[in-house]
């Protein structure tokens, strides 16, 4: 899935900085979260699974929005 015109990348790289953005929230309220012993390890987990699935979704827009390369 390569977005061949500017307005889709343009959405692509916006929704990429967003699930970036969220990803570093998370990773700072998992780190407060652990910091807390009566913190909720249920909700830590929830956390971290899903900022695993936002490092995938990243992942997944990032290759979209490299170009092909000529072989």
């Amino acid at each position: 899935m390569h977005p061949s015109d500017a307005a889709e990348q343009a959405r692509l790289a916006q929704r990429l900085a967003a699930l970036k953005a969220e990803h570093r929230d998370l990773d700072a309220a998992i780190a407060r979260l652990q910091l807390d012993s009566g913190a909720d390890e249920l909700m830590v987990k929830r956390l971290k699974k899903r900022k695993l699935q936002l490092r995938d979704g990243i992942e997944l827009l990032e290759s979209a929005l490299i170009p092909d390369e000529p072989a």
